[in-house]
């Protein structure tokens, strides 16, 4: 019916809806990433890793494309180069304030790209987002720095601008993404080109620098699982940002932080205490307000 947004009727859920639940998935399935990130840490510097997560990823998600007929063909390639670039300069970002920084100061640094993301709206597509839904993303970026709790060093005024820059261009890489949807580009396209694009500057990187290191039994298995997780939450964030309502998404971006912390709990008995737990319900209150004004 004209006007109303119809619900799909084998889950009773509405298709806006459906892009906040691709966001939840997208963040547990980076924090398994996160997980076994660390685990091949121990043999595979950061951009070793970055780029086997890439590679291993295009490869299995080209070999999904050939069995079911999808064609990588696409009008929009010099839009798919934009975004791949930016998002790897992203990653690169990170990866040096993760090497200078600690974890907790670089990765409350990247997850700026939320507000960047949100500026990036305003700025380009004219959106004034509420009082309430902005508070809402507020609260959302408060509890990842009560969780986290950053401290930063007057000396260390570079890697902290860098992680800020990982967050500016993560920000500008989520934009890209909603843009290729509104071009009519599926998931799947815009992560393949992502990663294929991604893997060649990475090998290029590696080759005028410090090269390959052969994998071991264990590490394989841990850049597998890079691989795979990896895979998983591009294509469920990029069709998250592709259908959801963005504002939303972007708050809910916030849980991989969440899940994140719940792992090390689980997997290496990493504390958390009432702090944790309440900043974790401020992250989680920050996703459901504003998926609700969102609608």
């Amino acid at each position: 019916m004209t006007g109303q947004v119809s619900r799909l009727p084998w889950v009773g859920v509405r298709p806006r809806a459906l892009g906040a639940w691709w966001m939840v998935l997208a963040a547990a399935a980076f924090a398994l990433m996160g997980v076994c990130v660390k685990l091949g840490a121990s043999r595979h510097g950061p951009f070793e890793i970055l780029f086997w997560r890439t590679l291993l990823g295009a490869l299995v998600l080209s070999g999904l494309m050939a069995l079911r007929g999808q064609s990588p063909r696409t009008p929009h390639l010099g839009a798919h180069a934009k975004r791949a670039l930016i998002g790897y300069a992203s990653m690169g970002m990170l990866f040096y304030a993760l090497a200078s920084l600690p974890l907790s100061t670089a990765i409350t640094l990247n997850y700026t790209s939320s507000l960047f993301f949100v500026l990036l709206c305003v700025a380009k597509l004219g959106d004034r987002p509420s009082a309430a839904l902005l508070g809402a993303l507020a609260l959302g970026f408060s509890g990842v720095i009560v969780l986290l709790q950053p401290s930063f060093s007057s000396g260390l005024w570079w890697p902290t601008l860098i992680g800020l820059g990982s967050g500016v261009c993560a920000g500008f890489a989520v934009f890209q993404v909603r843009e290729l949807g509104q071009l009519g580009e599926p998931a799947w396209r815009t992560v393949f080109w992502f990663f294929w694009i991604a893997s060649g500057v990475g090998a290029l990187l590696l080759a005028l620098g410090p090269g390959f290191s052969a994998p071991d039994e264990a590490s394989l298995t841990a850049l597998a699982g890079v691989a795979v997780s990896g895979l998983a939450g591009q294509l469920c964030m990029t069709r998250a940002y592709r259908e959801g309502r963005r504002f939303a998404v972007a708050s809910l971006a916030y849980l991989t932080v969440v899940f994140s912390a719940l792992l090390g709990f689980v997997l290496w008995g990493e504390p958390l205490g009432a702090s944790s737990v309440a900043a974790m319900a401020m992250v989680i209150a920050s996703g459901v307000l504003a998926a609700r004004l969102s609608r």
